[in-house]
């Protein structure tokens, strides 16, 4: 999976429509294999975003889970952890 998609299910605050979009955005550059379209696709490439971020936030509205919501400052400062020991070596 691409590094930037970062899970957004079981937060606290929950995941805002700006993580939304941008989750969006980076799957579809992944599957296009575009990180900028052309003019003449970028209609397509937008509708997909707009499509895919809605489709998104009505999953994560409705998933259910009994585990307590995560904590976002730990689940970071676990991601520099996990860098910091990768990029150590």
């Amino acid at each position: 999976m691409c590094r930037n998609i970062r899970t957004l299910h079981n937060f606290e605050p929950p995941a805002t429509t700006a993580e939304v979009e941008a989750a969006a955005l980076q799957y579809v550059r992944k599957i296009s294999g575009s990180a900028k379209p052309s003019q003449a696709n970028q209609e397509a490439f937008d509708r997909a975003v707009a499509e895919i971020a809605h489709v998104t936030r009505r999953l994560l509205d409705d998933l259910v889970t009994t585990a307590p919501p995560k904590d976002r400052e730990v689940e970071a400062a676990r991601a520099r952890a996990r860098a910091q020991e990768r990029y150590a070596r």
